[in-house]
């Protein structure tokens, strides 16, 4: 059906209704200034004008309406009706291209600018970490042992009673079963209070013989202080075969130490009691600092100063002479005694072995433990151990 020729001016009216309408939201992009603008406001501009361009050219707008007037119109008339749509059409389509093509222009630049490296700036060269102390001591450590044959071993934080306790020879009546003495968990669990439950559980999984060091995080409720803190790194060994005699176990940690501290370094240990091992004994060795005469300074000539210049194991009770020893200050990392206290160890006692269902009758074996925060303290000269859990970096440097 087609319209009476007055149908043509109508369809004008809607094509010029639909271009004022363009032309009233366009007048914000009419001399765009992009000075000082950044990349977000570019953007988000583009994004505006996209959307302006989809309402005023999409198949939906007002103008792609007036296009299908065309048809409609007088055929005389259809002609120049057609040219003047097409007209508008062009004008508002060049109009959005004119901005979209300086806006993309700006966005592109914007991102290069944004990208760019200027390669005769210095560079700044990534700062690298590096170990903790107490890692850097029981890597040492480990490999020491390692090379005298020992497997390094690990196991479980939170121990039930029977691995933290009845296994190690610790009857319910112990006082290091008390609350106040050990972490507890609500289901009845406890935080081990010593890497020995890791040599129960290696000799139950591995059986015997055995040769093993065993270390990790321990617990114990101590009140924070200068040489004590409630979660602390500790070292186990164990050594389980037959006929092993208190003599291999004082060889084995003067062997150690030497390597860690030098030939010179002396040994010595003191009878003690550990529900675990018997006999039991603390071992000492002769301070690598002021070489086991107490003081640091000059030279004069002493004796009695409980330690010999061979290298050999030296009992509590058998002090021997030096030819010489330091005068001037009190040493720190001994205190003035010339030793260092060290650790526990011992002969595994025979219920613990019974416990592992070896028999004590065949085999035997040692066991030694110390902590290595207060051996750090020394090698590093840290004055305080709750330094090495505060994270300080200023502190944690010092170890590059």
């Amino acid at each position: 059906m087609v319209y009476s020729s007055c149908f043509m001016s109508e369809a004008k009216e809607k094509v010029e209704s639909a271009q004022n309408a363009f032309t009233a939201e366009f007048v914000r992009f009419v001399d765009l200034n992009l000075n000082g603008s950044d990349l977000a406001d570019a953007e988000a501009l583009m994004r505006e004008l996209g959307e302006l361009k989809i309402r005023h050219t999409g198949k939906k707008s007002a103008l792609a309406e007036s296009k299908k007037l065309i048809g409609k119109v007088a055929p005389e008339e259809r002609g120049e009706f057609g040219q003047y749509v097409q007209s508008v059409e062009k004008e508002i389509v060049s109009q959005i291209e004119t901005v979209e093509t300086a806006l993309t222009a700006f966005i592109s630049n914007a991102k290069i600018e944004l990208e760019r490296l200027d390669v005769t700036i210095p560079g700044r060269r990534p700062r690298t970490g590096h170990l903790h102390p107490i890692t850097i001591l029981r890597q040492k450590i480990e490999d020491i042992f390692v090379s005298m044959g020992y497997a390094i071993e690990d196991d479980r934080e939170i121990e039930t009673d029977y691995y933290n306790f009845d296994a190690l020879n610790i009857p319910e009546d112990h006082p290091a079963r008390e609350s106040q003495d050990t972490f507890y968990t609500t289901e009845g669990f406890a935080l081990r209070s010593q890497t020995s439950t890791v040599q129960i559980r290696a000799m139950e999984r591995r059986g015997v013989p055995i040769r093993i060091i065993a270390p990790g995080k321990v617990f114990r409720r101590d009140t924070p202080d200068m040489t004590h803190v409630p979660m602390f790194h500790q070292i186990e060994g164990l050594c389980v075969d037959k006929g092993i005699t208190m003599a291999h176990l004082k060889g084995t940690v003067t062997e150690w130490l030497k390597r860690l501290f030098g030939e010179d370094t002396v040994t010595r240990f003191r009878p003690s009691y550990f529900p675990f091992t018997e006999p039991s004994a603390e071992f000492d060795f002769s301070c690598f600092k002021c070489g086991g005469t107490g003081t640091v300074g000059g030279l004069q000539e002493a004796v009695g100063s409980g330690q010999n210049t061979s290298g050999s194991i030296v009992d509590v009770d058998q002090p021997t002479a030096n030819s010489q020893q330091p005068t001037g200050e009190r040493c720190r990392p001994c205190k003035g005694s010339g030793w260092i206290e060290l650790g526990g160890c011992g002969m595994v006692h025979p219920n613990v072995l019974k416990a592992c269902s070896v028999d004590p009758q065949v085999y035997s074996g040692f066991a030694f433990g110390f902590g290595l925060e207060r051996m750090a303290a020394m090698l590093f000269n840290i004055d305080d151990i709750r330094h090495m859990f505060e994270n300080d970096v200023r502190f944690l440097e010092q170890f590059r």
